[in-house]
């Protein structure tokens, strides 16, 4: 319990605030935004849905902490290490194979909330659904620039929206049960092809 956390009108809210959100993102990891309702969120988090509202403004709102809270945590990609990666293959194999590892983790569910979150929504959401479309572009970008020392100006762009358009089809086989070894072919596939490309 946080009894120093304050709501917007100045009361102490009866709830861990922290755990709240974690709670959240695990229903909406699992079930998607349109897949959880307010009494699913307050029945997990155990509050009344004016405490949810007062703390978060709205569904919405949690949602976007939610997201948040997922993407600096077990939703971070470590691409620092891609630097150590001896050539453009090896780098690659690097991303997708720990993408692989992260989206089958029994500890977790299954695929990455922001690869697949509000793919598909109620055009209500539309406005809601470009947060998560907003971190796939920065994922894109990210990736770009972790593989910049290993590929060309004019095409790291590309492959690097090859290359999270593979893990976003990583991600979505690992909700749908393929497991790890499975997924691991994939990678084997597209580093065998760019290694080809490189040698043609």
């Amino acid at each position: 319990m946080e009894p120093q956390a304050k709501s917007r009108g100045g009361r102490p809210w009866s709830f861990d605030r922290e755990k709240a959100v974690e709670t959240a993102m695990r229903l909406f990891w699992r079930h998607g935004y349109e897949g959880v309702s307010i009494g699913d969120l307050t029945e997990a988090i155990g509050i009344a849905p004016p405490s949810l509202y007062a703390a978060f403004g709205s569904k919405a709102g949690l949602y976007q902490e939610a997201l948040a809270h997922y993407e600096e945590s077990v939703g971070s990609l470590d691409l620092t290490s891609l630097a150590a990666a001896g050539d453009l293959a090896q780098a690659v194999r690097l991303l997708l194979e720990r993408a692989v590892v992260a989206v089958t983790d029994p500890s977790r569910e299954p695929g990455c909330m922001i690869s697949s979150g509000m793919i598909a929504c109620h055009p209500d959401h539309a406005a809601l659904a470009r947060d998560p479309a907003n971190r796939r572009e920065a994922m894109r970008e990210a990736i770009a620039g972790a593989l910049a020392p290993f590929a060309g100006a004019g095409e790291v762009r590309g492959l690097a929206r090859h290359l999270t358009a593979v893990m976003q089809g990583i991600s979505i086989q690992a909700r749908d049960g393929i497991d790890r070894a499975e997924l691991q072919e994939i990678v084997e596939e597209v580093v065998a092809g760019l290694k080809s490309r490189q040698q043609g």
